[in-house]
């Protein structure tokens, strides 16, 4: 049997696949989630955390604290570098109105951008960039350079 088909039949067990973000603070990530972006909890103990966003496709995201039991270790916390998440929403205007209006601290305001978003930023209790966006038709022939 050729290896790709192999893991093919292998994989097709897999039943999801989320992201795990090493933090400091497994319950301020849950508070930021569940309160900016709507996130609910699935599973919670005092060193990892699942959690789904709204919506119908329900995507998971975990956090878990450095000083967990598990074995091999995990790395250390992030320190916001190297990653982004990117929330797609339907009404990124009104969406950023309201989380202004609240008190979120906006990194990058709402900004209409050239390749088909209209796009703000904010930053998560790691320091990571949290990039929401609403897709929206791309400024005429902007795509063109970039295809080949």
């Amino acid at each position: 049997m050729n290896n790709s088909k192999h893991i093919a039949e292998l994989t097709q067990n897999l039943q999801d696949v989320y992201t795990v973000f090493v933090t400091h603070d497994v319950k301020e990530c849950q508070e930021f989630y569940t309160r900016w972006f709507g996130f609910s909890t699935l599973f919670e103990s005092s060193w990892f955390i699942l959690m789904q966003s709204p919506g119908e496709k329900g995507s998971l995201l975990a956090f878990m604290n450095e000083e967990h039991p598990s074995f091999p270790p995990a790395p250390k916390a992030m320190n916001g570098n190297g990653a982004f998440i990117t929330f797609q929403v339907a009404d990124a205007k009104n969406l950023y109105d309201g989380m202004a209006s609240a008190g979120m601290e906006i990194s990058y305001h709402l900004k209409l951008e050239d390749w088909g978003q209209l796009r703000f930023a904010v930053i998560d209790p790691n320091g990571m960039h949290v990039d929401v966006v609403e897709q929206i038709e791309p400024k005429e022939g902007f795509w063109d350079q970039y295809m080949g």
